[in-house]
């Protein structure tokens, strides 16, 4: 393999181990690349760039003056992920999905882990996604987050971290299936030697979770996915995930609620919606109930969810689970509603709302990352140890304006994995996100979206900031 440049030297390394030796399941991936020719592996890369660019898989950058609309950044080094690591990672997923939902349940019903003490009160009722207007409404199954994808990164040991859940319309699924689809065709050979677990089965495994969480058993179930329209960064995922599931995408504009019940306008006529994988955030679901000036909702539709006429998957008032601030009491959610330990660690945090941690934060500002509770992508978020001394200040406002909305983390150097620059293979820092998919079982798929910081030395994997993605194998065995 060409040359591979490491720094910091004790980050952990996905491919090769302290002593330099690479690690077994890396072994066909690393004789493959090192055998390739420059010009082969440009051709190659090229291939891949010209499928994405066929597919459409692509991205909005919000803002951006030259152009909203990218080719999605794609690495070709895939990452590998042995059996026996998956295995851990599969039960800790499960084992925290299972936890939110029964939390989601009780904080929308009797509230008993308020009541005992084990989260404050407070943390709840004061959380920006948290429904006061759903207390004492069942939703189908009482599941409420049917699509999950958690963040996870790996430690200087090489211990798998929960980053932070995602529960509320996670996105980069459809990046999976893209980039096995343009691996298989790029790289047939490597791909059929190495014994990878699919990822084909997402699309029916999705829609069977829409089926079940139905109000009432049909034989022909009526789907649709709810987005917000063209604009929105990940359209092309909402379409691509339609297509697959053989559902309608529709925007609030082609639904509307007659006595409790959503209707689909269609060219034969008004079709009854049963289950609505909705991609647009509880605040923008009906003008009726939350935000008066959106254009994107349908009116109407939270009273016809009251009434059990509609389900939406994932149900309204899931983004109180993934709150920063809540992400920090999930250890404890997993002992009170499990009686188990966790099986996955997560990332020790301080939460600006209690005064002692408030003051440790604000000494402590250069060496924390600090995070606003409810922002995403990258955003709301400071680097401390790469922040200059007026990023550091504002942030220091902004916390004593605000703690409730501000938690903060040591610095975690995420693994590093070889990436291609400019023709060369150079380590960049890594996470994964897996997809869970909460119906009548629990599911995982095998892998999930490997995101990558293309910018040396930098933490931020998000696409809308500079990032790419791999695909990710999980192997068979």
């Amino acid at each position: 393999m060409p040359s591979l440049t490491y720094t910091p030297a004790d980050l952990f390394d996905e491919l090769m181990d302290s002593s330099g030796k690479i690690r077994e399941c890396y072994q066909n991936v690393a004789d493959r690349f090192s055998c390739m020719l420059p010009e082969e592996l440009e051709q190659k890369v090229k291939s891949l760039e010209l499928l994405f660019l066929k597919h459409g898989v692509t991205f909005t950058v919000y803002g951006d003056q030259q152009g909203t609309e990218r080719v999605f950044p794609f690495d070709p080094v895939p990452r590998v992920i042995p059996a026996h690591e998956w295995e851990v990672i599969e039960a800790g997923l499960i084992q925290r999905i299972t936890a939110l939902n029964l939390f989601l349940y009780d904080v929308y019903h009797e509230q008993k882990i308020l009541k005992d003490g084990v989260i404050p009160a407070e943390v709840v009722h004061s959380a920006a996604h948290f429904r006061p207007e759903f207390v004492g409404i069942r939703v189908p199954r009482d599941t409420y987050i049917h699509v999950c994808g958690t963040d996870l990164i790996r430690d200087r040991d090489g211990q798998y971290l929960v980053l932070e859940d995602n529960g509320r319309c996670p996105s980069g699924v459809s990046y999976v299936l893209e980039n096995r689809s343009a691996m298989k065709r790029v790289f047939p050979q490597l791909f059929g030697s190495a014994g990878v677990r699919s990822v084909d089965t997402y699309p029916a495994d999705l829609r069977s979770v829409l089926q079940y969480v139905a109000p009432r058993p049909k034989a022909s179930l009526v789907a649709v996915l709810l987005t917000p329209g063209v604009h929105n960064s990940a359209y092309f995922e909402h379409s691509f995930l339609a297509r697959q599931m053989g559902i309608e995408i529709v925007e609030g504009r082609d639904l509307l609620v007659l006595d409790g019940f959503v209707y689909m306008r269609t060219t034969h006529g008004l079709q009854q919606v049963d289950v609505i994988y909705r991609r647009i955030d509880d605040d923008f679901l009906d003008p009726k109930v939350f935000r008066k000036d959106s254009m994107l909702g349908v009116p109407g539709l939270v009273d016809a969810v009251r009434r059990g006429n509609v389900a939406l998957a994932n149900a309204i008032g899931t983004g109180v689970a993934d709150d920063k601030v809540t992400y920090a009491y999930v250890p404890q959610m997993i002992d009170y509603y499990l009686g188990q330990e966790p099986i996955l660690g997560q990332v020790p945090t301080y939460l600006a709302w209690r005064d002692d941690d408030k003051k440790y934060i604000l000494e402590n500002l250069p060496n924390l990352v600090v995070k606003a509770a409810n922002e995403s992508g990258g955003y709301g978020m400071l680097i401390g140890p790469k922040a200059s001394q007026a990023e550091i200040a504002d942030f220091h406002d902004r916390i004593v304006a605000n703690p409730r909305n501000y938690i903060a983390q040591p610095v975690v150097y995420f693994s590093q994995h070889p990436t291609l620059v400019d023709g060369e293979f150079e380590g960049r820092h890594v996470d994964l996100r897996p997809f869970i998919l909460c119906g009548e079982t629990t599911k995982v798929l095998p892998g999930g979206l490997t995101r990558v910081a293309l910018t040396r030395g930098s933490l931020v994997v998000n696409s809308s900031q500079g990032g790419g993605s791999k695909d990710t194998w999980v192997l068979a065995d």
